[in-house]
């Protein structure tokens, strides 16, 4: 017979059935968790729920690149330091945060907010692949643009950065990919930040 934790409150149940919903968080952690939370002073108790609250009503995507931001345009789009015409397109908000880790990158993200994968169910119409259309086509001089495919090494992966491509390739941009310091199959998210410095750096120019 499967073990089965009983709860001396209802509150604390509660509790454990909100912590548990998280991933990768399992009952026994999630108890763990509220009890620990029940030790602490009941001001870092309300700034923690509060700030949780602040993230979920407060935050937004960047109208521009679907980058999460305090504002309508995010920092980064807004910073006219960077260039406005050097586009990398990943799959997640992780990547850019990843990127911007290297140090390597001055230009702008479009977030795509995932890949291709028709096992999962997503198409192209459950991404911003259009957004990036209309962005590209909205480029002055789009011969002085770039797009870099910085998506994952795996079949979806390249199956996106291909569909893509096939959307701009008459556009006038110029399109590459990330140097292949990457491994088959790699995450953007897991890669050690001086190989993909590198890989930005050495980009190749995309080939379907």
């Amino acid at each position: 017979m499967p073990y089965k934790e009983t709860y001396p409150s209802a509150l604390l149940s509660e509790a454990v059935e909100a912590i548990s919903s998280l991933p990768g968080v399992g009952r026994r952690s999630a108890l763990r968790l509220a009890l620990h939370l029940l030790k602490q002073p009941a001001q870092n108790v309300h700034h923690f729920t509060s700030a949780i609250d602040n993230l979920r009503d407060n935050v937004c995507y960047c109208r521009r690149c679907r980058m999460i931001s305090d504002e309508e345009i995010c920092s980064i789009c807004s910073d006219r330091s960077r260039n406005q015409n050097l586009i990398c397109v990943v799959a997640s908000v992780r990547d850019v945060m990843s990127i911007e880790a290297t140090g390597q990158y001055h230009g702008v993200y479009h977030v795509l907010g995932g890949i291709i994968s028709p096992l999962a169910g997503v198409g192209p119409s459950d991404l911003t692949i259009q957004e990036l259309v209309d962005r590209v086509k909205a480029i002055e001089n789009p011969a002085d643009a770039e797009i870099i495919l910085a998506l994952s090494g795996d079949v979806e992966g390249e199956t996106t950065a291909f569909y893509i491509y096939r959307q701009v390739e008459n556009l006038g941009v110029k399109v590459s990919s990330l140097a292949r310091g990457l491994g088959f199959g790699d995450d953007l998210e897991y890669a050690d930040t001086l190989t993909l410095g590198r890989s930005i750096i050495n980009r190749q120019i995309f080939k379907p």
